[in-house]
């Protein structure tokens, strides 16, 4: 409000009422200040403004967490220059933070600062760990002083807060308030002045002296909103805090505390809705990072999946459990994030992978990999229930962790300080668990638990482990144990499905499995073959398994992560880092062998057909394929080989072929490939080379099933193997499609549809 700049020693004043723009006003010099934000210019979506909200007063900035921040810089004869300044400060700020930073090498992320550590000059705002925040200043002599909110007061997220700070050198004291009320106070010298940082800029939402990650991301950057930041050169006193906390209240808010929706505060995905390698149709986070999608549950009519995700940025750091709603498992919706790191003893360092099943009255639970650095080990097994009983919301939003942890990993229990990723099911002899672990010196390894209750476990050993020795790509840790029952094969044996993925030295990271029988005495796994057996013949873009028996259905079905294949600078550029692959039904086949094939849903997304033709030339197909570009498709394809040793279809294609990518069969080798090595001009993008694995098509066709999203490219092959692979073309027109073959051979069928987005 232009009225509050009069106030009595404000030095400096934003707003944040532009409500658009690139810049923000600082009211009392006047100087546009710019808004760093990664969509100011855009390389791969459109360029966009930094993202306004509805602030307390008019409009407020929403800072991303990882790229959005504003340098003030000073010139000579400004008023922060004043001397005044060096004997007082206070800030007054409000604050909704939408995501707590881990607060590595303990540095705060800032809300405003100008400061320089090493020197102990000038003064710091920002917040820590769990919403604790802190008031930082260095004095002339030397010392650097801290102000700590209390227990009790921590900033809560998607919430409005109204932060103050003052230091009052010729008193001797440093204050905080929180909503026009003190909350801490420490003491000084009296007369104890600010030694100023005189030759550092001030900077909103970064911090001055940023720790790098994969020296490109800055940590420590404030994510939220902020809106009427204040400083001033005098120390304001505690009726002054209130009655500017008052002021807002009554002069926008009908005298209450502003509230804050969900919506206005969220992360949104629309600036990646047109980004040109995001996929569109497959699940993803709003922004940001994700890991693997895990813990998929139906309940209530719909199904709900998790995910690990940074809600910081596009980076690997602090772990939280994102959450998606579904009523098909095709078309997703955004959820809160469902389990973050707290301040407490169970998992304040991150909410890693983990399960969902149902407790003794049909209710969901999630079991989850609590993260505590202070305990050995680092890792243990924890549960989340429902508040479903008390709200009766069917989304699932709320979530209550029990205390502690249910199953804690003891020595001899695997291989030590390797304890995650519980799987869990129900049956009618009680509930099980799987937990990735190994077993030293051995290999990698399954530890099976059992309960009566859901709450006490009991540790019956290895469910089943590697002979690192015979497949040493099968690495000494095993994560994201998956079980799931396959029925009866032909000679009426009841069979399961186990999933894998190895890490760790010599480990082969890729989705393994095996299928065999339960001993259910014993609680382990007898598989029909010792070798395991890989579901996706592609390079690490087929990883972390979770799977689940849909009850609607009965269909076994398995999520995994789609890997990127990019450097860190261009998922900073970008914004976000992987997504989920599509949704993917196993079963046994009467052949013994593991069958596979996309879920029927995804037929919901089919726009127009653009081709559809039966026993056809090579030739006479090219020609019409010619009409036919896109990156959103769906392509079913048949192939008689002829003469042709090595066949396949050309996608992504530009229409000269500088930049194209070729899925193929090598019938000489059974190897189903494919081939980056023209799949992108771009100097910064990594993806290339061949990529692929062993199909044993035994006489059959190729029959190909391929989903292009963008980036994404899945080819399921005969039912029996997927190659997932990305690709990230330059050129715009890197849209066409083309049949290839080293001999004469022949299309018996074509079908080709546009793929609509879900989103």
């Amino acid at each position: 409000m232009n009225e509050r700049r009069d106030d009595p020693g404000l030095m400096m004043y934003w707003a944040f009422d532009e409500g658009a723009g690139t810049s923000t006003l600082e009211g009392i010099s006047k100087v546009q200040d710019d808004i760093q934000y990664v969509f100011n210019q855009a390389e791969f979506t459109e360029p966009c403004d930094p993202q306004w909200r509805p602030g307390v007063l008019g409009s407020g900035l929403s800072f991303d967490g990882y790229s959005t921040y504003i340098t003030h810089s000073f010139e000579e004869g400004n008023a922060a220059d004043n001397p005044e300044y060096l004997s007082a400060l206070s800030i007054g700020v409000w604050v909704a933070p939408r995501s707590y930073e881990w607060g590595h090498e303990r540095k705060l992320a800032a809300i405003v600062n100008r400061y320089d550590l090493d020197r102990k000059q000038g003064y710091l705002l920002g917040m820590f760990r769990h919403g604790t925040w802190s008031f930082q200043v260095g004095l002339e002599g030397g010392e650097w002083k801290e102000l700590w909110s209390p227990d009790g007061y921590e900033l809560p997220k998607n919430e409005w807060s109204y932060v103050n700070a003052v230091f009052d050198g010729n008193q001797g004291e440093m204050k905080l308030f929180l909503n026009g009320k003190e909350i801490a106070s420490s003491t000084l010298p009296r007369g104890s002045r600010l030694a100023e940082a005189a030759d550092t800029d001030l900077l909103i939402g970064k911090n001055n002296h940023s720790s790098m990650l994969s020296e490109v991301f800055s940590l420590h950057m404030f994510s939220g909103i902020l809106d009427e930041l204040m400083i001033y050169n005098r120390a304001l006193n505690a009726e002054e805090v209130a009655a500017a906390y008052q002021y807002v209240l009554d002069s926008a808010h009908e005298g209450v505390q502003p509230q804050l929706k969900y919506d206005e505060i969220k992360l949104d995905r629309t600036p990646l809705l047109s980004d040109r390698h995001r996929p569109q149709y497959h699940v993803s986070p709003p922004a940001h990072w994700m890991n693997e999608p895990h813990a998929p549950i139906y309940f209530d009519g719909k199904y709900h999946l998790f995910y690990q995700h940074n809600p910081l940025g596009p980076f690997f750091h602090q772990i939280h459990w994102g959450h998606w709603v579904s009523n098909d498992l095709v078309h997703w919706r955004d959820l809160p994030v469902a389990l973050a790191p707290e301040k407490d003893l169970l998992a304040p360092d991150g909410i890693w992978s983990g399960s969902a099943t149902y407790d003794a009255d049909g209710l969901p639970v999630l079991f989850f990999t609590a993260a505590n650095d202070s305990a050995s080990p680092n890792q243990s097994v924890a549960l989340a229930r429902s508040t479903y009983t008390m709200d009766g919301d069917s989304d699932l939003v709320h979530w209550v962790k029990h205390p502690e942890p249910l199953i804690v990993q003891k020595r001899g229990m695997g291989a030590f300080g390797d304890f995650r990723d519980p799987f869990v099911w129900k049956d009618d002899d009680g509930w099980f668990a799987l937990v990735g672990s190994g077993i030293e010196g051995e290999g990698g390894a399954a530890l099976a638990f059992s309960s009566q209750d859901m709450m006490n476990w009991v540790y019956k050993g290895p469910f089943f482990k590697a002979d690192i020795q015979k497949f040493p790509y099968l690495g000494p840790i095993w994560e994201l144990p998956v079980l799931l029952p396959l029925g009866s094969d032909k000679h009426g044996v009841n069979k399961h499905l186990l999933l894998v993925s190895p890490v760790g030295e010599g480990a082969d990271v890729e989705v393994f499995y095996w299928i065999g029988q339960i001993d259910k005495q014993n609680l382990s796994f007898i598989p029909d073959e010792e070798e395991p057996q890989l579901i996706d013949v592609g390079d690490f873009h087929f990883t972390g398994p979770s799977g689940m028996v849909d009850p609607k259905t009965g269909r076994k079905i398995i999520f995994t992560i789609a890997q990127g294949d990019r450097t860190s600078e261009l998922e900073y550029k970008s914004g976000w880092a992987h997504n989920g692959g599509l949704p993917l039904s196993v079963y046994l086949r009467d052949d013994g062998r593991l069958g596979i094939e996309p879920i029927q849903e995804l037929q919901s997304l089919r726009g127009n057909q653009r081709i559809s033709l039966r026993d056809k030339s090579m030739a006479e197909v090219n020609v019409l394929l010619k009409d036919v570009h896109g990156d959103m498709l769906e392509i079913q394809l048949e192939i008689e080989p002829g003469s042709a040793k090595q066949f396949g279809i050309k996608v992504r294609r530009t229409p000269e072929g500088e930049e194209e990518t070729l899925l193929y069969y090598d019938s000489s080798q059974s190897m189903f490939l494919a081939d980056r090595t023209k799949t992108t001009l771009h100097p910064g993008e990594k993806c290339g080379g061949i990529q692929g694995g062993k199909l044993e098509l035994l006489g059959e066709n190729l029959k190909l099933h391929i989903y292009l999203d963008r980036s994404m490219v899945e080819a399921y092959a005969n039912g029996l193997k997927s190659l997932t692979t990305r690709v990230y073309p330059t050129r715009k027109d890197a849209l066409g499609l083309e049949i290839w073959g080293d001999g004469d051979l022949f299309v018996k069928s074509l079908d080709i549809w546009n793929m609509q987005s879900i989103w």
